[in-house]
């Protein structure tokens, strides 16, 4: 596509799919407008209009399904932001449009290896689009560093990778969705995919078996949590050392890119997410998207292995998933 305006369709106008829409917002120096969103919810539809207006943005078409969204022939570049479970047909529909659409896809790519793989194979059949995976954890300012810090090979082969997260309570959302294994793809897979795609990244490698733990101790039950508990978003400093040196050695940097101007819901992640993204469709970058399908497929898959471990008490290699 030649560089210019570049038009966007969103599918989903819930809370991330407004998230996209201010994200968009700053980008329309670099030629990014939203021209049209799809949402089943009336009250969603309202609420990115209004967001529209108090980003002094002109009102997006609104359709009340995606398939409307794709035959108005208003975009150029759709972004995937509805609830989990309708990605797999949204996404068939946008890669078999006689119109091509380059897409962005919110994470997970779909709920089940099988769906996952049928995206993949679909998309093969059209290379005239570009799909990338929402998996924008990859561009935060301190895991960005630190994935080209581990490129870099100062620190050597990496052997182990070790990710904490203190989840804070689920976000409510439409009918409650979220709350349900069938539509997630379970905990693991809705959450978890964001980890187990840095992972890989980290250690260069793909995984062989999983292995997991876990129960329902909280969810479906009683969520008020009489103010206890903590939860940190990522501090943006990266602390490096090498084993030979010890303590004296670990050197603390601050992470910053000074290209965000939305830190917005993921601390500029997303921002820069559009930014590469906006620049592979405008022809500006000869890089390809940089989470490419099965990258997605991959995080799912992992996702998946690692609940099944859970049900079945042992480990489970990656191949009797993808067997799948």
């Amino acid at each position: 596509m030649e560089s210019g305006a570049v038009r966007y369709g969103i599918i989903g106008v819930g809370m991330m799919g407004r998230e996209h829409m201010v994200n968009l917002a700053h980008l329309r120096s670099e030629g990014a407008t939203v021209t049209c969103v799809a949402d089943p919810h009336p009250s969603s539809l309202e609420h990115a209009l209004d967001l529209a207006r108090s980003l002094h943005a002109p009102p997006p078409a609104v359709f009340p399904g995606h398939r409307q969204l794709l035959d108005s022939g208003l975009c150029d570049v759709v972004v995937v932001s509805s609830p989990n479970m309708t990605h797999f047909e949204i996404l068939m529909d946008i890669i078999n449009h006689h119109k091509p659409h380059h897409v962005l896809v919110e994470k997970p790519l779909c709920t089940t290896v099988e769906d996952c793989r049928k995206i993949v194979n679909a998309a093969k059949q059209r290379p005239d689009i570009l799909v990338q995976v929402g998996l924008e954890y990859r561009y935060m300012p301190p895991v960005s560093k630190l994935i080209d810090i581990v490129k870099s090979g100062i620190l050597g082969h990496v052997k182990m990778v070790a990710i904490r997260e203190h989840r804070f309570p689920f976000l409510v959302k439409v009918n409650n969705w979220n709350r349900f294994n069938v539509n997630t793809g379970g905990t693991l897979v809705e959450k978890c995919c964001h980890f187990f795609d840095l992972m890989r990244l980290f250690a260069a490698a793909n995984p062989v078996r999983v292995m997991a733990s876990g129960s329902i101790d909280v969810n479906h039950k009683d969520e008020t949590y009489d103010g206890k508990g903590e939860a940190f978003v990522p501090e943006s400093i990266v602390h490096v050392g090498l084993r030979a040196e010890g303590r004296a050695g670990v050197k603390i940097e601050k992470a910053e890119d000074a290209r965000i101007k939305y830190d917005g819901l993921h601390h500029g992640s997303s921002y820069l997410e559009h930014l590469h993204f906006l620049s592979v469709i405008k022809g500006e970058s000869i890089d390809a998207p940089a989470v490419s399908l099965m990258d997605g497929l991959l995080s799912v898959a992992i996702g998946v292995a690692a609940q099944l471990s859970i049900e079945k008490g042992r480990f489970i290699t990656i191949q009797e998933i993808l067997r799948c």
